[in-house]
């Protein structure tokens, strides 16, 4: 109960912090879905260049972020911006490639070949096979990389308030260092559900952007509505 009176009375303090933890994640995921996603692509074409890239993102992934946080800080200096939103952003944009890069590499390389051979026969340009074909169908793994970076750089993203970037770390970082429990269950539990909420909301999202035919059947299961037993038969 303390802990929900004490949100409710900084309700306003709170919804900024919020506010401002959502802009890094949505800035620094954002840009590493634009790059990951081509440079996913890129390295389809050349498997040396695909292990080098993948084995360079896996390194960064192994960085804590507080250390990351410590290396950047001395180069953004050099332009006036060493600490605060955007090595925040360049964190959270670096730790994003790997999930998304791995996802876009896999989804696009395991393609069937016969649907390529297919479009190639229909007179499909490696343009139009790329966003007609290959992409709509890897959509579903895509997705999946994207939730897995967003999910994890939420968490993340907590950690840059020591760095003075803001967000709901704050909350955490006041709770330990005055020793009150109450802001660091308060933050704590934000983040969590935080969290939920956007893998939550990227699912809808996957489901949406997923072509009908590869969709979930429970998923087309509601959107239609329940079978009724007098079609039964021609529903099997």
């Amino acid at each position: 109960m303390d802990t929900l009176v004490l949100v409710w009375n900084n309700a306003a303090s709170i919804g900024r912090m919020l506010v401002e933890h959502v802009l890094i994640v949505l800035c620094g995921v954002g840009c590493a879905i634009v790059t990951g996603v081509a440079l996913g692509i890129v390295i389809t074409l050349n498997e040396r260049l695909a292990k080098a890239v993948l084995y360079i993102a896996a390194m960064l992934m192994t960085i804590p972020s507080i250390a990351l946080f410590g290396l950047l800080i001395p180069v953004l200096s050099l332009i006036g911006q060493g600490i605060g939103f955007l090595p925040a952003a360049i964190a959270l944009f670096l730790y994003s490639q790997l999930p998304i890069l791995r996802n876009t590499y896999a989804a696009i390389r395991n393609l069937d070949p016969a649907l390529r051979e297919a479009a190639l026969g229909m007179g499909m340009t490696p343009w139009q096979r790329l966003l007609r074909v290959e992409m709509p169908i890897a959509v579903p793994i895509i997705m999946a990389g994207v939730r897995m970076a967003v999910v994890m750089n939420i968490g993340i993203a907590a950690i840059a308030t020591y760095i003075g970037a803001g967000g709901l770390g704050r909350l955490i970082s006041r709770g330990i260092s005055q020793s009150d429990p109450r802001q660091l269950v308060a933050g704590a539990v934000i983040v969590a559900l935080l969290a939920i909420l956007a893998d939550m909301v990227l699912a809808a999202l996957q489901w949406r952007l997923t072509p009908e035919g590869m969709r979930p059947r429970r998923a087309r299961f509601w959107r239609r509505g329940p079978v009724s037993y007098n079609n039964t038969a021609e529903a099997r």
